[in-house]
């Protein structure tokens, strides 16, 4: 099968179902071999229905957060195509709650699964990949995370998942420093499309509607030609970066950047602390809406 993907061996995590599963699909169309992960029979159905289109795939089922499955799936995804080209880490759960009323649990999950979710596939094609490099072979690898506007702008109702893809916007910018003399880019979405996680979201359902006719720009599908792309060789030159994307939009996110400062030098009093602050944030952007506010 042709295409920008060709015999490139990527797993997709999370794949049974929403974002996941367009990419996976999206991504076997465009010629790649696909290791279709999720907890549930769903992932089969993804892989069964890609083969039957006459691309290449095979289920993966296990827990991405679970350190041990993690390395057992990136040995897996090698040793059945001899390589690994591109790791999509998609897999995520939300568990919306306001924060004077979330429990501990609902905190945990959500940061072990999206968080952790991300970082033990992470860790583990990051190993292979060093190896490879280390014995003189060609390395050509990409990672692509997810993160989200909950993670970038904050969302009110979300402040475990906010924080975990957060943390994943930053462990994007960190893998890509790290990992670049191994010869991998890693970057990262955030996208906004209909799923079974944003229709269960109150304040987004008028939003994640289906259209009756016209442009159905919330169709999880929209999103996934950037992460063929990301995904793909062509992609070599762009890594650290965090792109948004909805409908037929894809906007590269500017992330914190150091902003206007004042100096003494000497230490501060306190007194002198309030001025200063007030009169830069008159000289600083706008601060975007937090979602849901």
């Amino acid at each position: 099968m042709s295409g920008i993907c060709r015999d490139r061996v990527v797993v997709v995590t999370g794949a049974g179902q929403g974002l996941g599963r367009e990419h996976a699909l999206a991504l076997a169309a465009e010629g790649a071999l696909v290791v279709v992960n999720d907890l549930g029979e769903s992932a089969k159905a993804v892989a069964e229905e890609i083969n039957a289109a006459g691309g290449t795939a095979v289920a993966d089922l296990g827990d991405v957060s679970d350190w041990g499955y993690a390395k057992e799936l990136i040995g897996g995804a090698i040793s059945r195509f001899g390589t690994l080209d591109a790791l999509v880490n998609n897999a995520g759960i939300n568990r919306d709650r306001m924060l004077v009323s979330m429990t501990e649990a609902e905190w945990d999950l959500v940061l072990k699964v999206n968080l952790k979710g991300h970082a033990a596939p992470l860790r583990h094609a990051a190993a292979y990949w060093r190896e490879r490099s280390k014995q003189g072979h060609p390395v050509d690898a990409r990672i692509v995370n997810t993160s989200s506007g909950a993670g970038l702008m904050g969302s009110v109702g979300q402040g475990n998942y906010g924080a975990a893809k957060a943390g994943i916007t930053t462990l994007t910018v960190i893998a890509a420093a790290e990992l670049a003399r191994y010869g991998v880019t890693v970057n990262a979405i955030a996208p906004s499309a209909r799923t079974p996680m944003t229709e269960a979201v109150g304040a987004f359902a008028e939003k994640m509607r289906v259209p009756e006719s016209g442009f159905d720009a919330m169709h999880p599908g929209n999103v996934s030609p950037l992460v063929v792309w990301l995904a793909s060789a062509d992609s070599g030159e762009v890594t650290g970066r965090v792109f948004e994307a909805e409908g037929g939009v894809i906007s590269v996110a500017d992330g914190w950047q150091h902003g206007p400062r004042r100096v003494r030098e000497r230490r501060w009093s306190p007194a002198e602390v309030g001025p200063a602050v007030r009169e830069m944030l008159t000289e600083a952007p706008a601060q975007a809406p937090v979602y849901g506010a």
